[in-house]
């Protein structure tokens, strides 16, 4: 379904959720929104074939539609894995549960609705947050990944995509404009762009790409590092030793 949530003016804008109009229309929506998509979910089968390991867990948290597990699942190579898929949005998970039933892949997935503050990481050798730690409240995001590094095994993976910011000015007033470019191209309206950006403003809060890469060196990552960005979207992969 074609993503027209905010094609209408409103004068009472809420803050961005993502209920069940935003699970019906989220493959278009992300997708027309997030420069490089279509390239950081392939790979993250690439990652999946490097780094899982036999008899581990695999996690995706934030899991929305499924479309990062079932790109994992696809390119698991390693015998007796699971993967944990989990999200907190009731419909994302509904869906999620529905696409991963139609996927002939034989890993098993286990598909929890619930906070991924929640979740116990354990014996993971890879694991996921896809355009999810920029939704999380600033002061929660070290929990969450000290949480991580904690439950991954030697030799095991955190691969995080995120949207960035700058502090240099002139290069954020050159990704934003290039991002509001990116969007007009796929078909959204100036009211579109705008109503989005004031529903988002205070939900999704951005950090700079040094932060992110201090941060995770600063949990206990030996190896820390940016493998992909477009824009002002960026994709990180952090090593345990």
């Amino acid at each position: 379904m074609r993503d027209d949530i905010f094609s209408k003016h409103s004068d009472m804008l809420v803050d961005f959720v993502f209920d069940k109009q935003v699970a019906n229309v989220f493959p278009d929506m992300i997708r027309r929104s997030v420069p490089g998509y279509d390239t950081i979910i392939p790979m993250l089968g690439v990652f999946s074939e490097k780094y899982v390991q036999p008899n581990t867990n695999i996690y995706d948290l934030g899991c929305s539609l499924g479309a990062a597990t079932l790109s994992i699942r696809r390119r698991i190579k390693a015998p007796g894995c699971n993967i944990i898929a989990v999200d907190n949005a009731e419909a994302m998970i509904e869906q999620c549960k529905i696409n991963i039933l139609n996927d002939s892949s034989s890993t098993p997935v286990e598909v929890i609705c619930d906070d991924i503050l929640n979740i116990n990481i354990e014996n993971a050798s890879l694991v996921v947050i896809n355009f999810t730690l920029q939704f999380l409240a600033p002061e929660k995001r070290d929990t969450l990944l000290k949480n991580i590094y904690q439950g991954l095994n030697s030799g095991g993976a955190l691969v995080i995509s995120e949207k960035v910011v700058s502090d240099n000015k002139p290069q954020q007033l050159f990704y934003d404009g290039l991002h509001t470019e990116f969007k007009r191209a796929n078909g959204y309206s100036e009211l579109e762009i705008s109503q989005k950006r004031t529903a988002l403003e205070n939900v999704l809060i951005p950090e700079t790409s040094e932060y992110h890469l201090k941060r995770l060196k600063d949990t206990g990552f030996e190896f820390a590092t940016s493998w992909f960005q477009c824009f002002n979207f960026t994709a990180f992969c952090a090593v345990k030793a």
